[in-house]
């Protein structure tokens, strides 16, 4: 079982490295940043406490956020969905990106007062 899962994680990673674009791969590195992001400051609140729960609370949704963000830049930045955003360039959408960057962040700063 565990030389099934090895060839699966191998295949993959090598199907990945060859077909996916740098570009997209630029995207994935970013996600896996803000998840891990993420995943960091529940612990942390878990472990700690959240006695400023504002600041725990908007640095979570900032995160969350930004995912959400860069999964829908990856979506509009990849080759195979061309014909789904098919009135959407690749610099349109990291734009778009950028701007719903900056309101995010400017709710997220507000909220914590």
């Amino acid at each position: 079982m565990p030389e099934k899962l090895s060839n699966v994680l191998v295949k993959f990673y090598d199907e990945y490295m060859q077909s996916t674009p740098k570009k997209l791969k630029i995207v994935d590195a970013y996600l896996v940043y803000v998840f891990f992001t993420g995943v960091f400051q529940f612990v942390y609140c878990c472990l700690v406490g959240t006695f400023p729960f504002n600041s725990f609370l908007s640095g979570f949704i900032s995160t969350v956020g930004s995912f959400v963000l860069g999964v829908c830049l990856r979506l509009q930045s990849n080759p195979q969905n061309k014909s789904e955003f098919s009135g959407i360039s690749p610099e349109r959408s990291f734009a778009d990106f950028v701007f719903a960057h900056i309101i995010l962040h400017l709710v997220v700063m507000n909220f914590i007062g």
